[in-house]
Order: structure tokens, then sequence, then C-alpha cells
């Protein structure tokens, strides 16, 4: 095969739409797992999509779900993909403690279908299991590969199965298998209920005068946050070293939630004291009250490193966020790109 054809489950995330970005500089064939919905979910990759019958296409999506083992086998035996990157979770922290049960089935056991699909069907892959650094829960800062886990979600419990899972495939088959274990990354690509992006939006608003409040629940955690596009050039990296390994990836720079908003507004040239709110409803159950990595082993084995600070972020979303808002009096059709969709044929 000359060109080298890559799956990617959660293809329509912020991670996704950006590795899917990548690849395709790179010149691969891309493939990309979407959830059926009654309404288009691909806004993040409208401008990459091409229609398939064009002779020229390198991005086809692909109707399943992570939860449906056998269609995840017969994808993976058609397409041949020569590298898998597991993107696909409820990745929400917060919305876990809601619903634990779907988080552990989606985020955790998805894992495991997508690595027995490869084993079955004998293809030969990397498989790239996205982790988080959630999974060091109340550990000291700064964390590393060597640090002890210990999640404090629904979320981070899940992600320590999928990590774990992903190891065991790796020293039991030969499976070229690692974890990325990627600190807080960010971009305005972001999900709206995200802090960082629910904070820029929400300053964006207060300053075009459409919205007077912001409400918020812990100020005090502290989060180690980069850009998510240099994130997915890391994930990338990973798959291409000569044995496989697991790896954190982060800034190594630790940021106050409240610093960020004092920054954010401060960008739109707001007193963020006039419009925080503070919600209970926020809160989470068990807190993680500090996040901060240390990419080390990246830097020495990848050559990989974050250039993008926590500041030099919030700037960049405010800013495009500001941009969105101010496009938001064109028609829908006028700002996004319609995808020359048709059914797969798998």
């Amino acid at each position: 095969m000359s060109t080298k054809r890559a799956f990617i489950t959660g293809i329509t995330g912020q991670d996704g739409s950006y590795l899917a970005e990548l690849l395709l500089t790179k010149g691969y064939e891309v493939h990309g797992l979407v959830r059926r919905a009654s309404t288009f979910n691909t806004e993040r990759i409208n401008h990459l999509y091409q229609d398939p019958h064009e002779a020229d296409a390198r991005l086809f999506l692909h109707y399943g779900d992570i939860s449906d083992g056998p269609r995840i086998a017969a994808l993976l035996s058609d397409i041949k993909p020569q590298e898998v990157y597991n993107l696909a979770a409820q990745s929400h922290v917060r919305v876990s403690f809601d619903e634990p049960e779907h988080t552990g089935d989606v985020t955790g056991i998805g894992a495991v279908r997508l690595l027995e699909a490869i084993r079955m069907s004998k293809i030969q892959c990397r498989y790239y299991q996205a982790s988080t650094s959630e999974l060091y829960g109340g550990f000291s800062a700064p964390q590393n590969e060597e640090t002890p886990f210990y999640p404090r979600s629904p979320y981070g419990a899940a992600k320590l199965y999928s990590y774990w899972i992903a190891k065991n495939y790796r020293e039991a088959y030969g499976m070229f298998a690692v974890n990325g274990i990627l600190f807080n990354h960010e971009s305005p690509r972001r999900g709206e209920t995200f802090v960082t992006r629910k904070i820029t939006r929400a300053v964006a608003r207060i300053k075009a005068g459409l919205d007077d409040a912001l409400y918020m629940g812990n100020l005090d955690s502290i989060r180690d946050w980069g850009y998510a596009p240099e994130y997915v050039e890391g994930m990338w990296r990973m798959l291409q070293a000569d044995e496989p390994e697991d790896f954190v990836l982060a800034t190594g720079q630790g940021t106050l939630v409240r610093d960020f908003v004092k920054e954010a507004f401060a960008i739109a040239d707001l007193d963020w004291e006039e419009h925080v709110r503070f919600d209970e409803r926020y809160l989470r159950p068990t807190e993680v009250d500090v996040l901060i990595g240390d990419a080390t082993k990246a830097k020495e084995k990848l050559g990989w490193e974050a250039t993008v600070s926590p500041m030099s972020l919030a700037r960049i979303m405010v800013e495009a966020d500001i941009e969105a808002l101010a496009h938001q009096g064109r028609s829908w059709t006028d700002t996004v790109q319609l995808p020359g969709w048709v059914t797969p044929n798998v």
C-alpha cells in the first residue's frame, strides 16, 4: 500500500478533527467513525470533507459506534488501516458523575472492543489509546509516566481501564499499542461545555452585550492547559516510534482556573469580577485539585514539546469566539460548507 491508511474513532471531536487535518497534510488516507444522528454532527471536519465519488478523495466517514463491536470489526477488516487512533469517549468529567454506566461502556469497554477487533481480524496496525491526566487524581504534581494512578471520577476510572487494557494487549499479543497521557489541551474547537471554551464563549457574548454573567464552580483548581493542534502531532509521533511506549504530553505549566478567567476577560477589556458568579451545581463530588504534567520523556524520545502557553491559548480562544460571534448574522449555509454526504458502503 503506497498511501498510509488511518482509522480514527471520535473524528468529529476536537482532537479527531485536528488529527484528521494533520494526517491529510502528511498524505494519509483517513477513515473516521461517525455516529448516526438526525442532524449533521460533522461541523469540525466539514472543511476537510470531499465527496467520496471524487477521484482524489482521501477522507471517508463511516457510520458506526464504539459500543458496536461487530461493526467495528467489519470496518477494520474492510479498511485495513496501518494506524488506529481511539479518541472516542464520553469525555466530560462532570457529566461522568451523572452518566457513570454510559461513560464506563464507551470510554472504558469501547477500547477493548476496538483492540479485540484488531486482534481477531489479524490486521497489522499500530494502535493509539487516548488517555488522560485525570488518571492521576490526588497525587502531587508534576505528574509523569511513573506517577501512580488515582482517578477521582467515573471518567478517570473508565480511562484507567482503557489504559491498562491497551498495555495488556501490547504485552499479551505483541501489539504496537500505546497510551498518550494527555493533559488538558484546548482550542476554538473545544466543546462549549468544557471549562475553557465555556469561559471564552461567555466573554465573547458579554462583550457583545448578549449576556451579563458567567456561572462557574471551583475557581481554585490548577490545570496544565496546552493547544490541541500541538498535541495531535504528539499522538502521531508516538505511532512512528521504533517501540511502543506510553507518553505524557503537557506544557509543564500550572494555571489556576481563576487566572484563566481573569486573562480571558482582560483580553476583551472586561472586569471578570463584575460578571462571574458561583454556582455549586458545577462542583464535582470528588475534585482533582492540581494537574501539572512532566513531558520530559516525550521531548527526549519523540522530539515533542508544547510551545503555546496557557495565556496565549486564552487569547487564541477569546479572539476566535469574538470573531465567530461577529459572523453569526450570516445564514448557516454561508458559514458552514455542507459535506457531499453519502451513506458509506462497507
